[in-house]
């Protein structure tokens, strides 16, 4: 049974840093393409950020230079390092792994 159990999302000022994480159980990280994502309300969730099986990385456009992801695989953990945060940037944030989908963790920045 595979779970992805995302953390680390909360309330941060504009400029402000935040650490999600993505526990997996059920699959090995380092295997697979892990992907991040983020709805905002009354919007379509869109991709964030993807750590591909050999190690690159992809981003939106709008987050490349401050959104790093990154993985440990000592502790199967997906995670995604956020600087510099927007307003803009408010939304809830998923783990993923085709098919399967995290609970998500809410991220709000304040202007």
């Amino acid at each position: 049974q595979v779970q992805l159990v995302e953390s680390g999302g909360g309330l941060v000022q504009a400029g402000g840093s935040l650490t999600l994480a993505c526990a997996a159980s059920g699959i090995i990280v380092s295997s697979n393409a892990m992907y991040w994502y983020r709805q905002a309300p009354g919007k379509q969730r869109e991709f964030v950020a993807i750590l591909s099986r050999a190690g690159s990385t992809d981003y939106r456009d709008s987050v490349k230079g401050r959104f790093t992801i990154s993985r440990d695989n000592a502790k199967n953990t997906v995670y995604l390092q956020m600087n510099s945060l927007k307003p803009e940037d408010t939304a809830v944030y998923y783990c993923h792994r085709e098919p399967f989908w995290g609970q998500g963790t809410q991220v709000t920045v304040s202007s």
